[in-house]
């Protein structure tokens, strides 16, 4: 949906999304990251969003640049999507921690937090999240299924929040280091705010 055919003035968000695969990024098989980060964040936002797309190989230098990059072209939440387990060639979150101004280790916690409840190995996983200048970085697993867990979280038989995911953190997150105010789908992922920071519930216009 669009802010001008409901009315609303949602704030417009530049969103950088990041598939990191030397398979994927040479031709080998089709990227299935950038497609699934797009297609979640399209269903959890109601805010305009333009996004700027990366698809690029495991090589850490490269990694660093291009978040750099999306950080300086002015989005204000960048999602990378893969390398980030134990194997030699992953090095997303090295190349994370190189460009970081603060480090937020709460959201690689709770992202491994999730993926406990499907499988033991989760505790090889190595997702990071930083802030850069005013831009958050989180990466996230490399698997569609696995990426929409972690960001929504799990959600028990009756539709009750099981396990908390990481996105009803980043809209408030993204408030504190001066970026746009991101409003969710509360049926796909409901953004938690204090009172304090939380704007006038719209109504939408006639």
């Amino acid at each position: 949906m669009s802010s001008s055919e409901h009315g609303y003035p949602f704030d417009p968000v530049t969103i950088g999304i990041v598939s990191i695969s030397d398979r994927a990024s040479s031709g080998i098989y089709e990227d299935k990251g950038l497609p699934a980060l797009q297609d979640w964040l399209t269903r959890a936002l109601m805010n305009p969003i333009t996004f700027e797309a990366r698809l690029i190989p495991d090589e850490q230098e490269a990694i660093s640049q291009a978040l750099i990059e999306l950080v300086d072209a002015g989005c204000a939440l960048v999602l990378t999507t893969g390398g980030t387990g134990p194997a030699l060639r992953d090095v997303t979150p090295e190349a994370t921690l190189a460009v970081a101004d603060k480090e937020m280790a709460g959201f690689g916690e709770q992202m491994r937090r999730v993926s406990l409840e499907f499988v033991p190995t989760a505790i090889l996983s190595r997702q990071v999240a930083v802030i850069r200048k005013q831009s958050l970085i989180i990466n996230l697993p490399g698997q569609p299924k696995a990426i929409a867990e972690t960001l929504e979280g799990l959600k028990d038989a009756e539709g009750n929040s099981k396990v908390q995911g990481v996105f009803t953190a980043v809209p408030y997150c993204i408030d504190l280091i001066g970026g746009p105010y991101l409003e969710t789908v509360n049926t796909v992922c409901k953004a938690f705010r204090p009172k304090s920071a939380q704007r006038p519930q719209r109504v939408p216009a006639a």
